[in-house]
């Protein structure tokens, strides 16, 4: 059936057949087929490896990602502080917690490494530019997003490692070398390069405002590239052959449940602390999304060596997606 849109069909009809692709989400998938056909490049561990050139990129992402950040509009923006607390608190404290409510139903052994990548999930930092374009499109408060945004990005460095530690105590990752040295390791690729952003702002961040799409498609690529060589690692070592097809289903269904979950939670307690409609626009969206870049960049310290990251990345991935496709036509219906 061919649907034939002109000037004269209703402007909501119009709105409707429009399908906007994101041609990174196809990329990623593109990525971990490519993985499925190819484990061996991105397995291969070497000074000249694929996934040497990849944490290489990660520090000059959070490089340039300093470089985007203004420190006189972070400071304006410390008042509102029931705002930055309810969303941190969201992004750091409500998603473990609903995560460990649920690790009763993941006894098996099969499943334990799924959950793990749930809760991994659950504790990494809430995503930056997609947050604050959102939050932009449903007329929401975008300096609180951008400074929250922020925050979450740092804390995440230090809350991230801390809250993976409690249960990877229990657990045989062998990538696991201790608390310090992982934040240690994470300090050196993303903090550091963030201050020198921060410290060359007023010198090159225009530069880096001018040529923000670009820095977006080697941000994407970089992504594309920890996903490849994850991927690879994991159908090298056969990580998923107890997964089937319905158990991703299963996953991506409750990565959908746990979206919008988080979401009316963060409605109910705007509602109840009477929060503006712009600040509780902010917290929903920066509270309910979580960052690929960051998620990306730490797995690949915290599970350093481990045979299965892929296993740890996939939930990720697919609540990347989700949040992107829902919070998308959200966004759009609020403006």
């Amino acid at each position: 059936m061919i649907i034939k849109i002109s000037k004269r069909t209703p402007q909501p009809i119009r709105r409707g057949c429009r399908i906007n692709i994101d041609y990174f989400l196809i990329m990623l998938l593109f990525a971990v087929l490519l993985a499925r056909l190819y484990p061996s490049v991105g397995a291969y561990q070497g000074f000249f490896s694929l996934s040497t050139l990849s944490s290489v990129g990660i520090s000059v992402i959070f490089f340039f990602y300093g470089l985007k950040l203004n420190r006189e509009k972070l400071v304006t923006n410390l008042g509102n502080t029931r705002l930055h607390v309810l969303i941190q608190s969201v992004t750091f404290v409500l998603f473990p917690v609903l995560i460990l409510l649920i690790r009763p139903f993941f006894q098996s052994d099969n499943y334990v490494l799924l959950w793990l990548g749930v809760f991994y999930l659950a504790t990494i930092p809430s995503t930056v530019s997609s947050s604050v374009v959102m939050v932009s499109i449903a007329g929401g408060n975008v300096p609180a997003a951008i400074f929250n945004a922020s925050l979450s990005s740092l804390a995440g460095v230090f809350v991230t490692p801390f809250l993976m530690s409690l249960v990877l105590s229990n657990t045989a990752i062998v990538g696991t070398s201790g608390l310090l040295p992982i934040i240690g390791k994470l300090i050196i690729q993303i903090i550091l390069p963030i201050i020198l952003g921060i410290y060359f702002n007023k010198r090159w961040g225009d530069f880096a405002e001018r040529n923000g799409k670009r820095l977006r498609l080697f941000d994407q690529s970089v992504i594309l590239l920890i996903v490849y060589t994850s991927f690879c690692v994991s159908f090298e070592n056969n990580s998923f052959s107890d997964f089937s097809t319905k158990t991703i289903i299963s996953c991506a269904v409750g990565m959908m449940l746990l979206f919008f979950v988080v979401y009316s939670i963060v409605g109910l307690l705007c509602r109840r602390m009477k929060m503006s409609r712009e600040d509780t626009i902010t917290a929903q969206f920066c509270g309910s999304k979580k960052s690929l870049v960051h998620g990306s960049a730490m797995a690949n310290v915290i599970f350093a060596g481990y045979g299965s990251i892929g296993l740890i990345m996939l939930p990720i991935m697919i609540y990347h997606t989700l949040q992107i496709v829902i919070v998308s036509a959200i966004a759009r219906k609020k403006r």
